[in-house]
């Protein structure tokens, strides 16, 4: 009989022990899931905030004079307009021609690159929390990869027309079909005319996104790039 009532007692000890482990656990996870959904707006603003700095960077220091051109970024000759240069400068008034056009080309996309950010701030407004934790604990340059493929497209969309607007602001549309028709009239050459725009914007895209997975890939590792509580925050973990 007292083994019986012993046995009871230890038997109920252990439940109530395990009921107060149960409620502790159950304590701590509602703590933890709190604490997540305490996390979640930082880890969303965070990323956010960390684009918007990779993204005005990028912008301010492409778009600035020579921006292209003196940087990782210049755009260069596209390889068929190559075949034309390489004919046309040896005509005279052309000699020059390679330079010229280099230089047309990345001023276009200097000028163009300041229309980017608004279609930037869109991409970065429709990411969801997901979207963000899988960025945090992804590559150096997901949230690049992440912005570039929500608004590549729409980015090549609105500069097309900037890029040709700007091609024809420095007059590189007219002078390189002055090159074009003088490389058509040398005897036994293929006819070509090969266009600039598609290769100055997707040159130009190139450049940016390049530049902000530079930008991003610092704030994630230089502290003394982590300039606001909220970017410490979030990348400091």
């Amino acid at each position: 009989m007292t083994r019986n009532i012993f046995i009871l007692i230890t038997t109920l000890f252990f439940a109530f022990q395990g009921n107060a482990q149960i409620k502790d656990l159950l304590n701590k996870a509602k703590s933890s899931a709190a604490a997540l959904s305490g996390d979640e707006g930082n880890i969303s603003a965070g990323l956010k905030e960390a684009l918007n700095h990779g993204i005005d960077a990028a912008v301010s220091q492409l778009s600035a004079t020579n921006g292209y051109l003196e940087s990782p970024y210049k755009i260069i000759i596209p390889t068929d307009a190559q075949k034309v240069i390489d004919k046309v400068k040896m005509v005279p008034g052309f000699e020059n021609v390679e330079d010229k056009l280099i230089r047309q080309m990345n001023q276009a996309a200097e000028i163009a690159a300041k229309k980017a950010t608004p279609i930037f701030v869109d991409a970065i407004k429709k990411m969801s929390f997901k979207d963000a934790k899988e960025i945090l604990s992804g590559q150096d340059n997901a949230a690049t990869v992440y912005l570039e493929s929500t608004s590549r497209k729409p980015l090549y969309d609105a500069f097309l027309p900037v890029i040709q607007s700007s091609l024809d602001e420095v007059n590189a549309r007219t002078y390189w079909s002055s090159v074009v028709a003088a490389y058509n009239k040398i005897p036994f050459v293929k006819k070509m005319n090969p266009e600039l725009d598609d290769h100055v914007n997707n040159k130009a895209l190139d450049g940016l996104f390049s530049l902000i997975a530079v930008k991003e890939k610092g704030i994630r590792n230089d502290v003394n790039q982590q300039t606001t509580d909220l970017l410490r925050r979030v990348f400091g973990k």
